[in-house]
């Protein structure tokens, strides 16, 4: 498809553009139109104009629409000079629109050509796009560049949305708030929760998200339009982010889409990286729960890599399925869709395997203690509580992670690991894994982490991740498609040997092991459970091998309020301390 991008300036009179699409489809319109918001995000008396471009078939009937919202539309060095966003680079418009449908590209509130401010998730950012369904629905006014009025009058009104990390952000904030219209979402590598983008239970994580990432992630989208006038806002959002305690505030609680989740009547296909430590796996594993607890109609890819798109690596399958899913959703066809399976997941090999449901069918809790060294290990882990004894765990010195799993066999106060006999049978671990440990600490704020590890000789594939910009802003024309380059592009891939495979971790200040959004001083002169969660997977653990737990104080990933916490030092209670693996069937066998 030849792209058109309408050129949009004060000066300039609106135009509506028409261009070959294929043989199928004649023609397609392209226009630009700026959607009247009912938010004052930037304070200035005017309400937010947010800018989306169409690309629809010249055609009389009404069609649905597919739609991406981005904050990214106008960033990268070629736009340097212009206010023109990148759109239409993707495959969207290509794909759908000789198959009748509008493709729109919606830039959020304060970036690219749209007015108002940027605040990272917040209720502005959903507001945004409940502007431009409103006004696919005839609930909203939208303009051309001179001023004249534009309706929808081609829009059914039924919405898909779709993205990538923040553009598949969005598409959960707007199933969230249960805008009408949006009938169906796909959240790619997104983001539910951005309390747990930049914290773990009551620990930051290390880098820009440990101080003021509201404020950066702002500063970083924000056009140059807007950017003097959004300080304030940014000001605002450095102030009101809880930086001081990393506590779950009302600031995260309006940027959680899990609290409303009641609220989702669309469908939701979810995809997301089980590698994927940008956008973290208990974004998708929670929210997929909530999803499922309120029986919404739903559908889940897991894949082996990281912050990808599955454009890149499983096109042709995606390609389909995303047909299907939106004939059905936006036009009503009964295609069997939902009659496929629910649930895809990528082994380690590359291929794929697919169930009736995620987490599998007979999947069941199964609870294993921490016990002493014994069978060669420096401790235990049990189906069955016990005689109990501690253990002391101390700073770790800076190990690296690979290093806090070696050696299982060797005592190592920087770390405490706990292993189960080699397992008799396969185990299939399916879902998130909690932990418990009662412990004694010198330190009313102990930072606690938790790597859960399938120890045996193996081979790792690691996958080359993408940026959220490279993955909003690479071209996707037909030939990236046909040439795999751009969007298509496939990740480098490195095979390794290993003897100690990560499997998930998750993080806690033990200060907020009652609430996360209250901290509660440790005791430092009596015992106390720490019980945390740990980010979702699925994943077989073949026979022979060994389940493991590592716990480590100061792990190099994540930062704690109390900066100065070196000198850590605290008991574990064996007998007690837990953690609970989901496996289906119900049983480790060992």
């Amino acid at each position: 498809m030849r792209r058109v991008n309408l050129v949009v300036a004060a000066v300039l009179a609106a135009t509506t553009i028409i261009t070959p699409v294929s043989n199928a489809v004649p023609a397609a319109i392209t226009e630009t139109v700026y959607v009247e918001s009912t938010t004052d995000s930037d304070a200035d008396g005017v309400l937010d104009r947010i800018a989306a471009d169409v690309m629809r078939p010249d055609t009389a009937e009404r069609v649905p629409i597919v739609m991406e919202a981005s904050p990214y539309y106008g960033l990268g060095a070629e736009l340097a000079s212009s206010t023109v966003p990148r759109g239409f680079k993707r495959w969207y418009d290509e794909y759908f629109v000789p198959r009748g449908y509008a493709v729109v590209e919606m830039e959020m509130q304060g970036t690219s050509r749209s007015t108002g401010c940027p605040t990272t998730g917040g209720p502005e950012d959903t507001a945004s796009v409940r502007a431009v369904v409103d006004w696919l629905n005839g609930r909203a006014e939208a303009f051309y560049a001179d001023g004249r009025p534009a309706v929808a009058s081609w829009s059914t009104g039924n919405v898909g949305m779709l993205g990538v990390s923040y553009n598949g952000t969005l598409p959960n904030a707007a199933a969230a708030a249960g805008i009408p219209g949006v009938k169906t979402i796909v959240p790619i590598a997104a983001i539910s929760s951005w309390y747990e983008y930049s914290r773990d239970q009551g620990i930051a994580y290390r880098g820009t998200h440990a101080n003021n990432y509201p404020t950066y992630l702002a500063n970083y989208v924000v056009s140059a339009a807007q950017k003097t006038k959004c300080q304030a806002v940014r000001d605002r959002l450095a102030r009101e982010d809880g930086d001081e305690t990393f506590d779950y505030t009302s600031f995260w609680k309006t940027r959680d889409y899990r609290q409303t989740a009641q609220n989702v009547s669309a469908s939701v296909f979810v995809v997301h990286g089980q590698g994927d430590w940008n956008v973290k796996p208990s974004q998708f594993g929670r929210w997929w729960k909530e999803l499922a607890d309120r029986g919404v109609a739903r559908k889940i890819w897991l894949h082996r890599g990281g912050h990808l798109d599955p454009i890149s690596f499983r096109q042709a399958e995606w390609q389909r399925v995303m047909g299907l899913w939106m004939d059905h959703w936006l036009k009503g066809v009964d295609n069997g869709i939902m009659r496929e399976p629910m649930a895809d997941v990528q082994k380690p090999d590359g291929s794929w395997e697919q169930h009736a449901a995620w987490p599998q069918p007979g999947t069941q809790d199964t609870t294993l203690y921490f016990g002493p060294a014994s069978g060669g290990v420096a401790g235990s882990l049990t189906a069955t509580p016990g005689t109990g004894g501690t253990q002391r765990l101390g700073d770790n010195a800076n190990l690296s992670e690979s290093a806090m799993m070696a050696n299982p066999e060797v005592s190592d106060s920087r770390r405490l690991v706990y292993v189960t006999a080699p397992l008799k049978q396969d185990a299939r671990l399916s879902g998130e894994v909690r932990l418990t440990a009662r412990v004694a600490s010198n330190r009313p704020s102990t930072p606690l982490t938790a790597l859960l590890v399938d120890y045996g000789p193996s081979t790792q594939a690691v996958l080359t991740d993408r940026s959220p910009i490279q993955l909003s802003t690479e071209t996707c024309t037909r030939s990236d498609l046909r040439d795999r380059t751009g969007c298509a592009r496939p990740p480098d891939v490195s095979v390794q040997a290993v003897t100690a495979t990560l499997l998930t971790r998750g993080a806690i200040d033990a200060k907020n092991r009652s609430s996360l959004e209250a901290s509660t001083p440790l005791p430092t002169t009596t015992t106390a459970d720490v019980s945390w969660r740990m980010h979702a997977r699925d994943a077989l653990i073949p026979a022979g091998h060994r389940i493991g737990v590592v716990i480590v104080t100061n792990h190099g990933q994540y930062v704690a309020t109390d900066t100065g916490a070196n000198g850590i030092s605290l008991n574990v209670s064996l007998g007690v301390s837990n953690v609970v693996l989901p496996i289906v069937g119900g049983a480790v066998n060992t």
